[in-house]
């Protein structure tokens, strides 16, 4: 982000209120959220919120509220379950051919859902120390089944296109790391931070640069956020995103099917729709799992292939993701008249996006 932006960015509860994003009435309240949750809104975000309507879904993903406060059962500071795999800091390895990176521990923008909210921000630890940085690299070489290495964070592209053009190049000269993933907010967050020095550091021989975009909602897909994300397509870095549904925000078909089309208008596939993970002080925007269902059940069919996202959760405790979308294949008795029959086969009803039921294979 360029010294100008971050000398703009909204950061205290009082600068929401002088910016009437919210009440001088609510202004204690989001005192004390601020006091446990970093705050930051960027220009770019804060032009798009509609300052006329309470329910505006820019709003919902950056503004504080009071309900922030509120602590439901089973919400925890870790609830995707980092440390128990974390070998060393920074490094998170759950799964076997690749690793999270987690760089830095601060974001252009904070997120009133982020699932590493006790963990970002201010006050927090902002970056790895060199000694840290360089066991990672080291734990990242001594493993060579990691073939892929997720730069995280916080937003790894809050470094500089020096930092960045290093860490690359050292991730790229190990042998066995054949993709570098970016999970970033910044094209949208930040858009002239994806400068050409930003795109030549991405840039680096020996590994295949990914770069996943988190976005919420189609109007965060501005004509500078897109131009952001051409510049790095166009230089030949593939691009997927990465969505969380939220109440209020994407929960509905019309808003998540605007939300998908606009990636793919960008090139971007879309890949993650997460379900909201127990972060503490977020039950105000989760949905239930049969909401996220139904809603991936009217996407099918209605909206392009292309627009699919998989529908995702992160089970509490560290386990991993798992697909939860809606089920179309369910099994029927066998109907062979001879179980010894080698022609003999299962029967499946088969549910179209439109809910009717069909018989796989089909009666003769």
């Amino acid at each position: 982000m360029t010294k100008t932006n971050l000398a703009r960015t909204l950061r205290e509860p009082a600068e929401l209120v002088a910016e009437q994003l919210v009440s001088a009435e609510a202004l204690p309240a989001l005192e004390r959220v601020a006091a446990r949750y970093a705050v930051a809104i960027t220009p770019a975000l804060v032009e798009l919120i509609d300052k006329s309507s309470p329910d505006d879904p820019i709003a919902r993903q950056f503004v504080p509220t009071a309900a922030e406060l509120e602590m439901q059962p089973g919400e925890n500071a870790d609830p995707i379950g980092d440390h128990p795999h974390s070998p060393v800091p920074g490094i998170v390895h759950r799964y076997p051919d690749r690793v999270l990176f987690k760089l830095v521990h601060v974001c252009a923008v904070y997120c009133r859902f982020c699932f590493r909210r006790e963990m970002v921000g201010p006050g927090k630890e902002n970056a790895l120390s060199d000694g840290a940085y360089r066991a990672a690299i080291d734990y990242i070489r001594s493993h060579s089944e990691v073939w892929e290495v997720i730069l995280t964070g916080g937003d790894p592209l809050m470094l500089s296109s020096r930092r960045m053009s290093e860490i690359m190049a050292d991730l790229a000269g190990i042998d066995h790391v054949k993709i570098i993933r970016l999970h970033t907010r910044v094209p949208v967050a930040d858009p002239a931070r994806i400068s050409d020095e930003m795109v030549a550091a991405l840039k680096v021989q020996g590994a295949t640069t990914w770069v996943a975009l988190h976005a919420n909602h189609a109007r965060e897909l501005t004509g500078p956020a897109r131009a952001a994300c051409a510049r790095l397509i166009d230089a030949g870095i593939p691009m997927v995103s990465q969505s969380v549904l939220l109440r209020g925000v994407n929960d509905n078909l019309t808003a998540l099917s605007d939300l998908m089309r606009a990636f793919v208008e960008c090139r971007i596939k879309p890949y993650y729709l997460h379900h909201g993970d127990l972060a503490p002080g977020t039950a105000h925007l989760r949905t239930t799992l049969a909401e996220g269902q139904d809603l991936m059940r009217q996407l099918r069919g209605r909206v392009s292939g292309l627009c699919q996202p998989d529908y995702v959760i992160d089970i509490p405790g560290g386990a991993g993701k798992s697909p939860v979308g809606p089920n179309y294949v369910l099994p029927m008795q066998n109907t062979a008249p001879d179980a010894g029959d080698a022609a003999s086969e299962t029967r499946y009803r088969i549910v179209d996006y439109c809910g009717d039921s069909h018989l796989y294979p089909p009666e003769t």
